[in-house]
């Protein structure tokens, strides 16, 4: 094998990434981790709650998503219909068995999730491209419709929307509306990062290797032994687990109740631009996509004051949406392999210029 000291390119067969981190990443990437989870010792409740806590929720669904569309290649556009799934699940297992772990609920509601994502992949097997999109999106109505149409999902309750209830974990509240933002946020953060270390090692390994060689030419990769069948199906059903547990944080972690409307449409494209901003086929690209779609707003809206400049909201809210479809635009004639490809670029230049040679 081939390795180069100062870099971080190896070959081999099983090495089917060309670019490895070093220890530096590894480092870096342990002190993010170590700061992310101090943030709440100086941080305030509008932070944490307005900012923090979505942007981690839209990172894991945005890294469902780039497991399905960005690593096998598959578009899907219900990703909203999937995170819908797994907030309605968890409220009905909460309800239904109060005495249940929090957490094994979560992952209960990522597997239903995930079991209808299989069901809604199976067009995959036939169909590609925009539309298998279409397919896909049909599940967005659809489970709309169910959810609205049958009661039994919300308990029968008149209003038709959920609330999540206050549940303990380790003797201490998560959930519910007595529960703390910090509480809160370090239970998110703890799940995000242990859900995004694993998709990271599963794209590393043979599923991984699979998803890439379907996604380049599913008919070379039949040839050479992959199996398109399992392999599709198995991408949806993990990218839907992840979209599903997503779900149900955006319920019982952040908004603490929630309608159909919440997981609507326009949810799954707000994860697919995340996508595609942040960089297709990159876990990396999900959290830089995810903080470009939640800090852009909320900085377009708070600039207008800054400056003096005083506004109606309704034409304030006109701009925020004309500036931000044009940084959008922007972003991908710019650099249409997404942000990653940005700090990718940024790292290796940092690095070989003390060594141009």
């Amino acid at each position: 094998m081939l390795y180069r000291e100062a870099g971080q390119f190896k070959t081999s067969y099983t090495a089917d990434q060309t670019v490895f981190p070093i220890l530096q990443d590894r480092w870096c990437m342990a002190a993010i981790i170590a700061v992310a989870f101090s943030v709440p010792l100086f941080s305030s409740e509008y932070m944490l709650q307005a900012v923090l806590i979505p942007f981690l929720i839209y990172a894991l669904a945005a890294i469902g998503l780039n497991l399905l569309t960005g690593y096998c290649g598959q578009l899907s556009l219900g990703t909203g219909a999937f995170m819908m799934v797994g907030g309605y699940m968890t409220y009905k297992l909460t309800t239904s068995f109060p005495e249940v772990n929090i957490l094994i609920v979560f992952m209960l509601a990522g597997l239903c999730s995930a079991f209808v994502g299989l069901i809604f992949g199976i067009p995959s097997l036939r169909i590609k491209g925009f539309y298998l999109a279409v397919a896909t999106l049909a599940a967005q109505f659809f489970l709309s419709w169910l959810f609205n149409k049958v009661g039994w999902f919300v308990n029968y309750s008149p209003s038709g929307s959920i609330t999540a209830p206050p549940r303990e974990l380790f003797g201490i509240l998560v959930t519910g509306p007595r529960a703390s933002a910090e509480v809160r946020y370090l239970m998110v953060l703890s799940i995000v990062v242990v859900m995004a270390l694993a998709a990271k090692n599963l794209i590393r390994g043979r599923v991984g290797r699979s998803w890439m060689a379907i996604r380049d030419m599913d008919i070379a990769a039949e040839i050479i032994g992959i199996r398109p069948v399992q392999t599709k199906l198995l991408a949806f059903t993990i990218s839907s687990f992840y979209c599903g547990v997503a779900g149900a944080m955006v319920v019982f972690l952040w908004l603490g109740s929630a309608e159909t409307e919440a997981f609507d449409i326009n949810q799954s494209f707000l994860v697919l631009f995340m996508v595609i901003i942040g960089g297709l086929g990159s876990i990396l690209g999900s959290f830089l996509g995810a903080a470009f779609i939640t800090v852009t707003p909320i900085i377009l809206t708070n600039a207008p004051p800054m400056f003096g400049i005083h506004m109606a909201i309704d034409l304030q809210k006109h701009i925020e949406i004309m500036l931000f479809g044009s940084l959008i635009v922007f972003f991908l004639i710019v650099e249409p392999k997404g942000l990653a490809r940005l700090w990718q670029i940024t790292k290796e230049k940092l690095r070989l210029w003390p060594f141009p040679y």
